[in-house]
C-alpha cells in the first residue's frame, strides 16, 4: 500500500511576548515623603524608648549606657561599683554639687545665671548643670554637636520632671567619669584611696570631685598643688551650701 505524501504546511510562529513596560520611578517627592514617613517614625521610636528608660530609671539603675558600653568594648573593661546615695559618706554629693551645679537644688535643669555669665565670660565650661550631665552620660553620647546639644536641650527638662534632685545626683555620682576607665565615686574610692564611698573623708571626697572636668589627667592621690587648692575650695563650698540649705534637696 503506497504511503500518502504529506504537503508540509507553513509553520506558524507564536507571537513575540510584550516586554513588560518599565515601571515607573519614584519622583523626587515621593522619595522626600517617604524619607519623612520613616523620620517620624523614627523619632516617635525614639521618643518612646526615651521615656520608657526615663520611667525605668525611677526604680532600676541604668547600669549600662552608650558611653560605658563604649568604653567597656574600647578599654577591654572598666572599674564601676554602683552605690545607693544613702551608703556614701555625706561629704560625697555635697563635694560634687559644690564643684559643679552649686545652684543644683534651685533650677529646673538649666542654670541661666551660669549660662548668661559663661555666655558674658566667653567660657567653653561653666553652664553645664549636673543635670544636663545626667541627661548626656544616660541617654546621648560624648562630643560636642548641635545635634546632641538639641537633644540635651528637649531631653533635661523631662529628666527633672520624672525624676527626683536626690535620684539625679545618685544616678550622676553613679555614672560620672572619675578616672582612666573608672566610674562612679564608689570605684574611684577604692582605686585611688582603698576605702569604698562611704568611708571617704571630706577631703578625699574634695580631691575626687576636683579631678573634674579632667578625669583622665588628674589623680586625686597625688594631689598637685592646683588639686590641693581646688579640693580647698570645694571643702569650703560643700560646708557652705550644706549651711546654706543648697543641699536640702538631695539630703534626707
Amino acid at each position: 500500500m503506497a504511503e500518502t505524501a504529506k504537503t508540509p504546511g507553513k509553520s506558524r510562529k507564536k507571537p513575540a511576548a510584550k516586554a513588560p513596560a518599565p515601571a515607573d520611578l519614584p519622583s523626587w517627592g515621593d522619595l522626600a515623603r517617604r524619607g519623612l514617613f520613616w523620620a517620624r517614625r523614627g523619632a516617635i521610636l525614639a521618643a518612646a524608648a526615651f521615656f520608657l528608660f526615663l520611667i525605668l530609671g525611677v526604680f532600676i539603675n541604668p547600669r549600662l549606657t552608650p558611653y560605658l558600653t563604649f568604653e567597656t568594648l574600647r578599654r577591654g573593661g572598666i572599674e564601676r561599683n554602683w552605690v545607693a546615695i544613702r551608703d556614701m559618706a555625706p561629704e560625697v554629693p555635697r563635694s560634687f554639687v559644690a564643684a559643679e551645679d552649686a545652684n543644683f537644688c534651685y533650677h529646673w535643669g538649666f542654670d541661666m545665671k551660669a549660662i548668661r555669665a559663661a555666655i558674658d565670660q566667653g567660657a567653653g565650661r561653666g553652664a553645664s548643670t549636673i543635670s544636663q550631665q545626667v541627661t548626656k552620660n544616660v541617654f546621648l553620647w560624648q562630643g560636642r554637636s548641635w545635634l546632641r546639644k538639641a537633644l540635651e536641650g528637649v531631653m533635661t527638662p523631662m529628666v527633672e520632671l520624672v525624676w527626683t534632685k536626690r535620684r539625679i545626683l545618685e544616678v550622676y555620682l553613679n555614672v560620672a567619669e572619675t578616672g582612666p576607665g573608672i566610674f562612679g565615686v564608689d570605684a574611684a574610692a577604692r582605686h585611688y584611696f582603698g576605702v569604698p564611698a562611704g568611708k571617704l573623708s571630706p577631703d578625699q571626697a574634695a580631691r575626687i570631685a576636683a579631678i573634674l572636668p579632667d578625669p583622665e589627667g588628674r589623680n586625686p592621690a597625688k594631689g598637685s598643688g592646683y588639686l590641693r587648692a581646688r579640693a580647698a575650695q570645694i571643702r569650703s563650698g560643700a560646708d557652705t551650701i550644706e549651711a546654706d540649705g543648697r543641699a536640702a534637696c538631695f539630703e534626707d
